[in-house]
């Protein structure tokens, strides 16, 4: 047996054997890859290319040679080209890792996305990946995308800092994107966090749960059990409600006869005489109808302007006091108070 099949069998014996199928696949341990399980390196050169924004130039040229140092540990070649605004990473032929070179891809992808040097080279560890989340396309409508976005970062940031903590990853919102990196469990969840608040879910459904299931995982007893019964239910309110029409048209009896013809132009001309005047003659009547149909704007217009002009009727307005004061006092009524008035006199 060779050295490298030996070290081979070293390293799968890490590996948890099950007889069955696997339920889950986060228990098992995957082995460490190292130079001696390739010693021969890659039979092909493989090149990725980003392209940057012009707003990113300047903080790129000045972390490229950390990017240049990192990339070199893992014998990946980079290079920066500032006039066509791209890098471009490539392997070399003491590379011997072949999945470098996807990490390397996403280095620089995240690089171009507003992310920090410091978080982006992370990614090159194995027990570490990146996700970059297409945001933009799952909102038709641009207002609410921009609300719904605002409300995944929440105020000051706090939204997703508590996101970061119980995902254990580093997430950035930038323009229609969302990049996280961090173990790949976590990625999982980041992910259905933002789906969910693009569709109009609120965030902080979804932070609870992550809440509640860590406390969980903390039970030994609760561990292999199923959790539906501790987590919260989100129940959509948006309840659709039908608009009635203003004006309801009821219904007509059903009639087994077919509805009367309408006349057509034709008839309607022939039955008052139109269909058999000549040329000239319709368009005298037209004139005619034309004159007529003026002059009687016109008498309406002229009314309505000389109502303004007209003087109200005039009352008199002494007469008018009297009347009211007649109708107003009642005799019977003075009567007793003059009477009551002599007997008191009388008595006194």
């Amino acid at each position: 047996m060779s050295d490298s099949e030996s070290d081979a069998g070293d390293q799968t014996a890490g590996i948890e054997h099950f007889d069955g199928p696997v339920e889950n696949a986060w228990l098992m341990k995957i082995p460490e890859f190292k130079p001696e399980d390739n010693p021969n390196g890659l039979l092909e050169e493989s090149s990725f290319s980003c392209l940057f924004p012009k707003y990113r130039e300047k903080y790129i040229k000045e972390c490229w040679p950390l990017v240049v140092k990192a990339l070199g540990t893992h014998h990946i070649k980079a290079d920066l080209d500032l006039i066509l605004g791209n890098m471009t990473v490539r392997t070399t032929r003491k590379t011997w890792d072949p999945y470098i070179i996807l990490k390397a891809r996403d280095l620089i992808k995240l690089l171009s996305r507003s992310v920090p040097f410091e978080q982006a080279v992370k990614v090159l560890d194995d027990e570490i990946g990146c996700d970059i989340i297409k945001v933009k396309n799952l909102v038709a409508n641009k207002e609410k995308f921009v609300k719904r976005r605002s409300r995944l970062i929440g105020p000051n940031g706090c939204t997703l800092k508590s996101l970061e903590l119980l995902t254990n990853c580093y997430v950035l919102v930038q323009g229609a994107t969302v990049s996280a990196i961090g173990p790949y469990k976590g990625l999982q969840c980041v992910r259905k966090v933002v789906e969910e608040t693009m569709k109009n879910i609120h965030p902080i459904y979804n932070i609870k749960a992550l809440m509640i299931k860590r406390e969980l995982m903390k039970d030994e007893n609760l561990r292999e059990e199923n959790w539906e019964r501790f987590l919260p239910r989100f129940q959509s309110k948006n309840t659709t409600k039908r608009n009635k029409p203003k004006v309801v048209k009821k219904k007509k009896e059903y009639t087994p006869f077919p509805p009367p013809l309408q006349d057509s132009k034709i008839d309607k001309q022939l039955a008052s005489g139109e269909y058999f005047l000549t040329d000239e003659q319709k368009r005298s009547k037209k004139r005619q109808e034309q004159v007529d149909k003026e002059k009687r704007d016109a008498t309406v217009q002229k009314e309505r302007r000389e109502r303004d002009f007209v003087a109200p009727e005039e009352t008199n307005r002494r007469a008018t006091k009297a009347n009211s004061a007649d109708t107003q006092l009642d005799v019977k009524s003075l009567k007793g108070k003059i009477a009551k008035a002599n007997k008191r006199a009388a008595k006194s």
